[in-house]
């Protein structure tokens, strides 16, 4: 069985493990800021290159853009399908919402969603629950402290 290969993030400078599909080329991590650092890189190197210099600036690219927003009227309207609200929270049971709501001051389903999202996503934090897709060890640190 093949051993997987962990990379160090060039922004966190965290362990991470890199996608199989882009092992060789993911440099960073899966961490908000470090996508963003991953994003702004990518940029800066697109537009060094001598080809790329003038690429928004001139007529010819007015033009160009102009073009492009007769063929596809209404692209900015357009969004992603969103999950409806209702179908989310009915998956939850009610005494849970209703913490929520009470913790948070609002009934909003918006507000108990977001509170839901952000709920969640600490609580994988705590129990450190990562995807593994080829098995090893996570580098998630546990530390057990005993009360006396």
């Amino acid at each position: 069985m093949k051993r997987i290969q962990k990379k160090k993030c060039r922004h966190c400078r965290r362990l991470f493990v890199p996608d199989p599909r882009n092992r060789d080329r993911q440099s960073y991590c899966s961490r908000s800021p470090c996508r963003k650092a991953s994003k702004a890189a990518s940029q800066k190197r697109w537009l060094n290159k001598p080809e790329n210099k003038g690429y928004f600036k001139g007529p010819e690219h007015v033009k160009r853009v102009r073009e492009w927003r007769k063929i596809n009227p209404g692209y900015w309207k357009w969004s992603k399908p969103r999950i409806a609200l209702q179908d989310l929270l009915m998956t939850q049971p009610p005494v849970i919402i209703g913490l929520i709501s009470n913790f948070i001051g609002s009934l909003l389903q918006d507000d108990i969603a977001n509170t839901l999202f952000a709920m969640q996503q600490s609580g994988q934090d705590i129990l450190c629950l990562q995807s593994q897709d080829e098995g090893g060890k996570s580098d998630c640190q546990k530390s057990v402290t005993s009360r006396r």
